[in-house]
């Protein structure tokens, strides 16, 4: 993912189950009573008392590690998407050369019989290649090779916005080159991190066993390998430290480059990927690659192409034989995040297709399922949130008018996009052979790393987007100063234009909110109006709010999730921000509604409080215990429960919804209210 766009939420867990398609006919327009728990106080926990009822009926699917809104919406979209396919097949939808390239790519991926029979042999080749390096020149060039085509080992090599020089495009170079989710995985002690380690190499041995080696021989390997990934591990920055705007911006020259990493050949590894002309980029991490060069002279060739090859392995066992993916599956799937079955393969070659020529697909979902009545509703929504948040900057009393203008500047400049692009990826020059899956899958692959690598020193194409239509998902970007919200989100339970606005404010507007307060959160603040890093506010501004963001770092710290397992207060504050300014900004624009101002009740509730079940029931989650200490971990999201009960308690207008009285424990003390935006 390129760094620079906060999501709304990261979809990692993709273990999907099939449901029927919905009847529009029979969808309840707003939430269904029967997900409530009426036996909790909404004072005590809104979470359980908003959606305890869906939380108890409905168990996690066994494919999943999570089960929630947003994947039951996946899995519908996921069914959406098929009957696309399913068409195409068909003659439903005339054919063209790109519906040719889809099924082509579809039916590799579904052809069991051809994958079965030909086990590990796609790999073959690619194995043989590693395997004939000779010297340190012939590693650095099957390293570029392997970013062209097959992985990304070491570390992460992508073209990115100049994050101060926002309208050009450079390389960026980041810390990478690990099998476990992030370095903590490595550098921790205790025992349950013991254990994941401990099965991480045994994880290893068995793919090595399933391409020839001897046990012996695996189990040295598997050493070998993880002692790599920890020595780059030890020299990662941790997940908080990746969050430093500052400290994440080092542009250089190559020359400057290789004079810090000066035993990795940058010139060659370039030259290689095409980019002989490339004079300058982003070093993220700078002590990172200052240590890979001490690696490049401690560790010995043999071991570095064991390395490539378990590299070539994790990457692309997915589009192997059966024994590869469950092997793979029984760790990421079952061991570490705690589902129990394999998803279905169509789901899985539909999760590829969707990642490689997207688009292809993206251009047909709108037409059939995004109504231009669904994008002009959302259109007015985000229009109203936009003019809200200029209401609350305009009102604090915390902050400067000298810093007010420069920040209802930057808001005048926010653009947004919705639904889908105006202009689509062009794959006319993406060809498949029809040869394996294995070999498909890396012809697209490559197709999109040119794609990537060909924006590198030209100006930014402002109209790309970082997602397709068909994502359930929403993003800010900074360097572009733009909120973007793909059409497969703007669906129920997030969004519908035809239920009322307590509903949509509730929820999509919130998610609305909560990607226009990334532009004003601990990262995007450090942005300017166009996208540029810059320090546009006073220093006694610049002091107000950091005292308040350490109040909500403070209070996420005290939440307990599960076990010994406290939130990170540090690692979520960005989305913190964002969740308590979405819904105050939401919430803002919702009181200028014709509902709010009548305030009728509809099924016993109040607008105000059918705003924030809303909220409530768009964050109903059930979580295995391994998914919840991973999640906990990595994701710079807090867990669903706080996301909900965590803004509310700093909200007068939840009090005043529910009728809360000082001393419940949904309502934090008048001393302890934390108001930003």
């Amino acid at each position: 993912m390129k760094r620079g766009i906060f999501l709304l939420i990261i979809l990692t867990n993709m273990l999907v189950n099939a449901q029927a398609l919905p009847d529009e006919s029979k969808k309840i327009r707003g939430f269904d009573l029967s997900n409530l728990n009426p036996a909790v106080s909404p004072s005590v926990d809104f979470y359980e008392y908003a959606i305890g009822g869906w939380l108890k009926n409905n168990p996690i699917p066994g494919e999943y590690s999570s089960w929630g809104s947003f994947d039951v919406l996946y899995e519908e979209n996921n069914l959406l998407i098929k009957a696309i396919i399913d068409d195409i097949a068909a003659g439903k939808i005339e054919s063209n050369e790109n519906f040719e390239k889809l099924s082509v790519l579809y039916n590799s991926g579904m052809d069991t019989v051809k994958i079965e029979k030909a086990g590990f042999a796609p790999l073959t080749p690619y194995l043989d290649r590693i395997s004939s390096i000779k010297n340190t020149a012939d590693f650095i060039k099957e390293v570029a090779y392997a970013y062209m085509r097959t992985s990304s080992p070491l570390f992460g090599f992508y073209a990115e916005q100049d994050e101060k020089n926002s309208t050009m495009m450079i390389g960026g170079l980041s810390q990478g080159g690990l099998g476990l989710p992030e370095r903590d995985y490595y550098i921790s002690t205790d025992e349950s991190s013991v254990e994941i380690q401990n099965k991480y190499k045994a994880h290893i041995i068995n793919m090595f066993k399933l391409i020839g080696y001897s046990d012996a021989e695996a189990a040295q390997i598997s050493n070998t390998v993880y002692s790599i990934e920890k020595q780059l591990a030890d020299s990662s920055f941790t997940n908080v430290e990746l969050r430093d705007v500052q400290a994440n911006y080092n542009k250089m020259s190559l020359t400057d480059l290789q004079k810090i990493s000066p035993n990795f050949d940058w010139k060659l590894f370039f030259s290689e990927l095409g980019l002989k002309d490339m004079t300058e980029l982003n070093v993220r991490q700078i002590k990172f690659f200052k240590h890979l060069s001490d690696l490049m002279e401690q560790v010995a060739l043999k071991d570095w192409k064991f390395y490539l090859q378990w590299n070539l392995l994790y990457n692309n066992t997915g589009y192997l034989s059966s024994s590869f993916v469950n092997e793979r599956f029984d760790f990421y799937g079952k061991f570490l995040m705690g589902a129990k079955v394999l998803q279905p393969r169509w789901k899985r070659v539909l999760s590829v297709i969707n990642g490689q020529i997207g688009e292809i697909l993206g251009k047909v979902y709108v037409k059939k399922y995004f109504p231009p009545e669904a994008k002009e509703k959302a259109q007015t929504i985000v229009k109203s949130l936009l003019s809200a948040m200029g209401t609350r900057i305009k009102g604090l009393t915390w902050m400067t008018d000298e810093t007010k203008t420069k920040a209802l500047n930057k808001l005048s400049f926010f653009n947004y996009k919705i639904g889908y692009p105006d202009k689509w990826i062009d794959y006319s020059k993406l060809k498949f052979e029809n040869k394996s899956y294995f070999e498909n899958v890396m012809e697209a692959s490559y197709f999109n790393t040119l794609l990537d690598y060909n924006k590198i020193g030209k100006p930014v194409d402002k109209a790309e987007w970082g997602m397709t239509p068909q994502t359930v998902n929403a993003y800010y970007n900074p360097v572009l100063n733009e909120i973007v919200f793909p059409a497969a989100i703007l669906q129920p339970p997030f969004f519908d234009y035809l239920a009322d606005d307590a509903l949509n404010y509730g929820a999509m507007g919130a998610v609305i909110g909560h990607e226009v307060t990334h532009g004003f959160d601990d990262q995007g603040r450090q942005y300017d109006f166009d996208g540029n890093i810059r320090d546009w506010w006073t220093k006694t501004d610049e002091e107000q709010f950091n005292s308040k963001t350490k109040l909500i770092i403070d209070q996420y710290n005290n939440y307990n999730v599960i076990d010994s397992v406290y939130i990170n207060g540090e690692l979520t504050i960005g989305e913190n921000i964002a969740d308590l300014g979405g819904l105050t900004v939401s919430f803002e624009a919702f009181k200028n509604s014709q509902q709010f101002k009548e305030n009728k009740s509809i099924d016993g509730f109040t607008p105000a409080q059918r705003f924030f079940l809303s909220w409530a029931q768009a964050w109903r989650t059930n979580m295995t215990e391994e998914y919840v200490k991973w999640l906990v971990k990595v994701d710079v999201h807090s867990p669903a429960k706080f996301r909900v009960n965590g803004p509310f308690a700093n909200m007068p207008e939840f009090f005043d919804a529910f009728g809360l009285k000082d001393g419940d424990k949904m309502k934090r003390s008048a001393n302890e209210l934390i108001k930003i935006w």
